[in-house]
């Protein structure tokens, strides 16, 4: 366990997790946190075998968003220190949206602002059906920003987006779950289970095939089938190449022996060279 200021850090194996650790403050994100997130993603990325990176709250929360007098009140009247204070949330959360790792949102609890960005931008999410949900922006005047209305724009439909956007209303996680924002919303007795669950599925995956998945999805969003044909042929050569041919010279291989059915389980990797 690497424990910092406002985060810990736990290392295991293919697995990282990253507890948000102000449960004082409801795990509000202050200049602190956003430096200390900073410095667990270079150590992640650093040790080159993580494959699942788990987020989640110590306490009652997943993160109640900003906090809103370290990061605005305070820095306001000095333009660059504001600008400079929150570039570094910003910094943190497109790493998080491009990371190699699979990310998981484990969302244990309120998730307001920065909170619900953070849930939006990892690639995967688990709730407990009794968290909430919230874009509180609208009620001082701002509307989401840093992010937060791209989160709701790309995992909400238009209408639930722009519900939550306008009103400041919350949702539960059962409603987070209907709308898309999360995967599975679970009884707050098996968040970690199921969490748990889901890592296993993850970390028995080639890792390479994990990032250039991730890269594969992003990208094809935004082309034509054409293109997109054309850009996941390129990626297919680039992953033949950089884990040597392992699909077909591990992974088919077994299926010909009828060692495992790709519709129901996958490949073992323990033959696999390191």
């Amino acid at each position: 366990m690497i424990v910092l200021e406002t985060v810990k850090l736990e290392l295991d194996g293919p697995t990282a997790t990253i507890y948000l650790n102000r449960p004082d403050k409801k795990n509000a994100m202050n200049p602190q946190m956003h430096r200390d997130m900073n410095q667990v993603l270079d150590t992640i990325e650093a040790a080159g075998t993580v494959k699942a990176v788990v987020i989640t709250g110590v306490g009652d929360s997943f993160s109640a968003g900003m906090d809103l007098e370290e990061c605005f009140l305070q820095p306001f009247d000095d333009p660059q220190l504001f600008y400079r204070t929150n570039l570094v949330a910003l910094n943190w959360f497109k790493r998080l949206k491009a990371f190699p790792a699979v990310t998981i949102a484990k969302v244990n609890g309120f998730a307001f602002g920065g909170g619900f960005l953070v849930t939006g931008l990892c690639d995967l999410a688990i709730t407990s059906e009794s968290a909430v949900f919230g874009l509180s922006e609208i009620n001082f005047g701002i509307f989401p920003a840093g992010g937060a209305t791209w989160a709701a724009t790309h995992n909400l439909p238009r209408k639930q987006a722009l519900y939550y956007i306008l009103t400041g209303d919350t949702m539960t996680g059962q409603q987070a779950e209907a709308y898309g924002l999360v995967n599975k919303a679970v009884p707050a007795d098996q968040l970690d289970a199921e969490t748990d669950r889901l890592v296993r599925k993850i970390v028995k995956k080639n890792p390479i095939t994990l990032e250039l998945a991730k890269q594969v999805y992003e990208r094809t969003t935004t082309m034509d089938l054409p293109t997109a044909i054309d850009y996941d042929q390129a990626k297919l050569w680039e992953l033949s190449r950089l884990s040597g041919n392992e699909w077909i010279n591990v992974a088919l291989k077994q299926f010909e022996k009828r060692a495992f059915q790709p519709g129901l389980s996958s490949y073992s990797r323990a033959e696999v060279k390191s």
